[in-house]
Order: structure tokens, then sequence, then C-alpha cells
């Protein structure tokens, strides 16, 4: 009886992890949206480079980000992770190669001896920054609509689409998950270039941009929220899964204080921070993004609930339950998770030596500079 209590512990302690994670890579697509954002805030090539320095420092955080969300994933729900991430390839593959499409391009912009230019990697850049964060809207979205997949009693999953994970972008409800959160990376990425410059004609053009751009990602966000509450989802009674209108909203009145009261408070952070401006705004916005995100993906496997609805058959909807690690996993997984505290102080720590204003001067004598 303690083991089986100790296991769905477990379960929901790990999905917390991972929920969590979702929402920390989420924030960290202030990088993405800030690229999508130079062309039109550079108004000459020394602006340009200095933003395009200004998020080179940071683009690793992100990709780090990703990377450490799919082991824990990987590490905590392997059931999870060999059905959407082998069934749903294209999609992740996409997303990987935008990923590298980054990495190169920031590379090889300004490197001595590039036949290509600058401005075919500035256009690399933009791409992910556009493409990056609504495919991971798109996906994170899949995980209230549902993926076409099955499993039999050996655990074998099978994608019942060939078009593997790309059909995902065929749903509308999806298709605004990614908008929501490609407009939620631009007010990021303004935010940290308020930040991080001191450049007057670059700030003049965000302060223009901001507050516009502030009330139409809210639009966006009231309304993906407003639709999840409405949507029926899969719950779980006795084993057995079923389909149950508004199951998203009963399951944020159900845990009011892990769910509900982060997702009010964090949408009321991003606000406060993306109206305010200035240095601190940045800090409220990221906050506010990091609960937000932790409490729908948190909302969708809390208490053993289906996280991953499958389309094709109701009852291969993965939970919690029958898509996690053993008990002996999960186990020395919690104690390794007890030095992620300090893990976020080195990282918190090294963004702070690096927290200084970037300028033209400062790009001019760094022979690593992007």
């Amino acid at each position: 009886m303690f083991e089986t209590w100790e296991l769905l512990w477990l379960q929901n302690y790990w999905w917390g992890i991972v929920s969590l994670l979702g929402g920390f890579l989420a924030m960290m697509l202030f990088v993405q949206g800030g690229q999508a954002l130079i062309p039109s805030l550079g108004k000459n090539e020394a602006d340009k480079t200095l933003l395009y320095n200004v998020f080179g420092r940071k683009w690793e955080l992100g990709f780090t980000t990703l990377v450490l969300f799919g082991g824990a994933v990987f590490a905590a729900f392997p059931l999870f992770y060999a059905v959407s991430f082998g069934g749903a390839y294209f999609a992740w593959m996409a997303l990987l190669f935008v990923y590298i499409v980054q990495a190169v391009s920031y590379e090889y912009r300004t490197k001595k001896g590039n036949v290509y230019g600058s401005g075919v990697f500035e256009t690399f850049l933009s791409i992910n920054g556009y493409l990056a964060p609504f495919l991971i809207g798109v996906i994170i979205a899949t995980m209230f609509s549902g993926s076409p997949f099955m499993i039999d009693g050996t655990r074998y999953s099978q994608w019942m689409a060939s078009t593997r994970g790309l059909e995902a972008l065929s749903i509308p409800f999806n298709l605004l998950g990614g908008i929501s959160v490609v407009l939620v990376s631009r007010v990021l990425g303004m935010l940290y270039i308020t930040n991080s410059v001191r450049e007057e004609s670059i700030i003049r053009i965000i302060e223009r941009k901001r507050i516009k751009e502030t009330i139409i990602t809210v639009a966006f966000l009231g309304a993906f929220a407003l639709w999840i509450f409405l949507l029926p989802g899969a719950a779980s009674m006795n084993g057995q899964i079923s389909i149950e209108s508004n199951r998203y909203l009963h399951t944020f009145i159900q845990y009011p204080l892990s769910i509900f009261l982060p997702f009010v408070i964090g949408l009321g952070l991003f606000e406060f921070g993306a109206f305010r401006g200035a240095k601190i705004g940045f800090w409220f916005a990221s906050a506010g993004t990091v609960m937000m995100v932790f409490s729908l993906l948190f909302s969708t496997g809390v208490g053993g609930a289906p996280f991953y609805p499958s389309t094709s058959d109701i009852q291969s909807s993965l939970t919690t339950f029958n898509s996690s690690g053993s008990r002996y996993t999960l186990a020395v997984m919690g104690y390794v998770s007890l030095f992620v505290p300090v893990v976020l102080g080195y990282i918190a720590y090294v963004w702070r030596s690096m927290a200084r204003p970037v300028t033209h001067e400062e790009i001019k004598n760094d022979p690593f500079s992007y």
C-alpha cells in the first residue's frame, strides 16, 4: 500500500517538474521573439548587429532548456516520449531543425569568409523567431486537443496519421495556441531589449509597439484560455477513460491552489510587466509566463488525468499512471532533482554576470561578437 502511494506521489511530482520545465522553455522564447523583431527595430547595420548580440548571448539557454525538457520526459514518462517524439516525428524534427538553423546562423552571420552574406543568416534567424515558438505552441496545444495514436496491450504505440505530427496544423485550436506563444515571445523580446540596451532610437520604436502588441497578446491568451475551459477533455474514472465536458475548467476549479491561482497570478504578472515596461517589466512578465504555462501543462495530467488524449482510441490516452517509469526510477530521479536549485542558482549567477547593457563600443571591440 505504501509503495503504491509513493508511486502516485512521485508520478505527480515529476509531472509537476515537467510542467515547470515547460514553463521555463516558454519563457526562454524571448530570444526567438526578439529575433523576429530585429528587422523592424534595427534601422542601420550597427543597430542590427547590437541586437543580434543581445540575443546571441542567450540563445544557448533556450536550446538547453528544450533538451532538459525532453530529457525529463524521457526519464520520467518514457511511453509519452516514445509516442510523441517517435509518432509526431515531422513536427519535432521541424522544431529541432529551426533550432539548428539558429545555432548555425549566429555562428556564421559575421564570420570571416561568409560567401552568402549576413542577410541570409538574418533571414534564417527571423524564420526561427517565428517558427520555433509557433511549433512549440502547437505541440503544447495537442496535449489538450489530442493526437492520432493507438497503444496495444504490450505498450506498443502506432501513429495513425501518415503526416507524423503535421496533422496538428489542421486544427484551429492548435493554431491559436501557436499564435499565442509567438505573440508572448515577441512581448518578452521587446521587454528584454528594453532591459539590455540603452540606444534611445531602439527604445522609442519599442515603446510605440509594446502597448499595442501587449493588448493583442492578452486578447489571444484570453481566447486560448477560454477555449481550453470550454473544451471537452479526456477524463479517467475507475481505470476507464471517457470524454468529459469542460474537463479542464473542472480541473482548474478542483485544484485552486496548484493550478487556478498560479494561472491567474501569472496572467496578472505578465500583464503588469508588459504594460509597465522599463527594466523590471521583463522579470515580471517572465515570471508570469512560467506560471501560466506551468498551470496549463500541470492541469492536463494532475491526479492521473489523461494528459495526452488519443483521438484514434480514447482508451489509449496517456496518463501519468500508465506512461511513467518505475517507482525505483522516479525515486532515484527524485533525489537527483534536489540539486536543481543549485543548477538554477548557477544559471542565475551567470545571467547576472552577463547582465550589463550591450553597447556599440563593446561590440566593436569584441572579436567574438555575432
